[in-house]
């Protein structure tokens, strides 16, 4: 157990601090609990969105080099 929450508390305070998890704009224990998951789901589509541009630049770079030595051989 103290392991997995070593785990969340970085990713919790990075939510806080650029996360837009520290202020709740929302009413009542509803809107806590919507506040929190839209926090976290915010996080996880940056997160889905760094891994999809990295994997793009990858593929973009081989097709380049492809390109590059078709060009060369041609």
């Amino acid at each position: 157990m103290i392991k997995r929450r070593s785990a969340i508390e970085p990713t919790i305070g990075h939510m806080k601090s650029d996360g837009k998890l520290g202020r709740n704009w929302l009413k009542g224990a509803l809107g806590d609990a919507m506040h929190a998951v839209l926090c976290c789901a915010g996080h996880n589509l940056r997160l889905i969105l760094k891994k999809l541009r990295l994997f793009c630049t990858g593929v973009l770079a081989m097709l380049w080099r492809a390109f590059r030595m078709s060009a060369l051989a041609g």
